[in-house]
């Protein structure tokens, strides 16, 4: 077998059986997937995937960043360039190179979630090597011709009651609106990411201003049209089932500034006269205003600072987003938030969930605010710290202060579809063997875990995603 049944539960034999106990409780319980970035175009169409290559690998940047980290280049793993629809590269023969270099994630989260792939879904219990790469492909490939590997199918064999999806301020949501329309029962919503109607920085920023007008018929020009546009995007998403909104800025500064200031300061930012200082400005002013919308029309805001993306300017103008080179960086929330705490933070009807890289400011910073402000949740252990031991800091660092009701539960923020039960697993039997730990040491009864474990693994997302 490539999983032991005991994995990530402590060491010690009775902490270890309080642990299975709870596990027992969360083990099958439905999966709310509150928030990712897998493609609704999959559930729309419900098309068979062709092969393990597409489905595991090349969506994957988990994956194509530990092989490029080795010497291997983004072509030789079938990653297209941004002149290409799709890459032309052979994918058994990436896959072969992936088996030959899957010793490589040996410890990561990348393998646990590979093999718990490998096994529950399947059916494999031979470890990957170049000796098996093909004997993988191969039997994978034929899995995937069956109508029960499906998307829809998929979903459901999951065990999923919600997934939710990413789409920015500009989509059509078309895709989503044939689920909607479908006889299907799976439920798939999506979330409100307009960054790149609000980050001057963003590759296009000016063109996508442009092509929001065109969508709201607002006059963006003005500083009154421009927050109507993105009033009547919202309501759009939200007549679709949105409950949410994601806002990926590199920090996590808000603004207050008077309604002259910030015309102002917009009229600089869309006729390019903006310097850096002002365009950070600019988008923490828009973090306050999407909480004023928020409080409006009810969307969830998720805040997602601190991640230097696209580090590999190289690599962008190649191949564009989201291939791996994404980096934490430092993240200050006392400070840069105190604009819109001050502002809102007190208000029961703005709901705010913050996620970080720097695990520095758990117990220094994110706990203590989430424990006084009512607008504050905290997200789980987040990219980086998706892991085993990630998870485990985060409750030890966290529960002190904030407890476990200002926590949102997980979310798995996947972009590989077959990842998503493995991920949801080992946040269960992390939470399991914390809670484990915590019962052992007489800090909570084993009744209240059992209670706690239920709430972390289904509860609390549901109710803090308004779903």
């Amino acid at each position: 077998m490539l999983l032991n049944e005991n994995r990530f539960f402590p060491i010690n034999e009775n902490s270890r059986s309080i642990a299975q106990r709870l596990f027992q409780e969360v083990e099958k319980l439905p999966i709310i997937s509150p928030h990712g970035h897998t493609d609704p175009y999959w559930f729309a169409k419900n098309e068979n995937f062709t092969n393990a290559t597409d489905l595991l690998i090349i969506p994957d940047h988990y994956v194509l960043r530990m092989l490029i980290s080795q010497g291997l280049k983004l072509e030789d793993l079938g990653v297209a360039k941004n002149n290409e629809e799709s890459s032309k590269k052979d994918r058994r023969e990436i896959w072969r190179l992936f088996a030959k270099n899957y010793y490589l994630f040996r410890s990561t989260p990348s393998r646990l979630w590979m093999n718990h792939t490998f096994e529950k879904l399947f059916g494999i219990n031979k470890t990957l090597n170049e000796k098996t790469a093909d004997y993988y492909f191969d039997h994978i490939g034929e899995c995937l011709k069956k109508d029960e590997f499906r998307p829809r199918e998929m979903y459901d064999k999951f065990n999923i009651e919600l997934l939710s999806t990413t789409e920015s301020a500009l989509d059509d949501l078309k895709f989503h609106k044939s689920i909607k329309q479908s006889a299907w029962s799976g439920k798939v919503i999506s979330t409100y990411r307009p960054d790149n109607v609000i980050d001057p920085d963003f590759d296009g920023f000016i063109q996508n201003i442009f092509k929001l007008a065109e969508i709201t018929e607002e006059d963006i020009t003005t500083w009154s049209g421009y927050l109507n546009a993105h009033k009547k995007r919202r309501e759009y998403f939200i007549s679709l089932g949105t409950t949410a909104s994601d806002h990926g800025h590199p920090t996590a500064n808000t603004a207050d500034l008077s309604q002259s200031e910030a015309s102002e300061l917009y009229q600089k930012v869309i006729t390019l006269k903006a310097d850096n200082n002002e365009k950070e400005l600019f988008r923490a002013q828009m973090l306050t205003e999407m909480a004023k919308m928020s409080i409006e029309d009810g969307l969830v805001m998720q805040i997602h600072p601190g991640s230097y993306r696209n580090h590999n300017t190289g690599i962008f103008d190649i191949f564009g987003r989201d291939k791996g080179f994404d980096i934490p960086q430092r993240t200050s929330f006392v400070d840069a938030l105190k604009p819109l705490l001050n502002l809102l933070g007190m208000d029961i009807r703005l709901k705010i969930i913050l996620f970080t890289l720097d695990e520095s400011t758990y117990s220094r910073e994110l706990a203590p605010l989430a424990g006084v402000y009512p607008c504050l949740k905290l997200g789980p252990a987040w990219w980086f710290h998706d892991s085993p031991n990630g998870m485990m800091r985060y409750r030890e660092l966290v529960t002190e202060s904030a407890g476990f009701y200002n926590t949102v539960g997980f979310n798995d923020d996947t972009r590989a579809f077959p990842s998503i039960p493995a991920r949801h697993d080992v946040s269960r039997r992390v939470d399991c063997a914390f809670l484990a730990n915590q019962v052992a040491k007489h800090i909570i009864l084993e009744e209240e875990a059992k209670d706690i474990a239920v709430e972390l693994a289904y509860k609390l997302a549901k109710v803090s995603y308004k779903l």
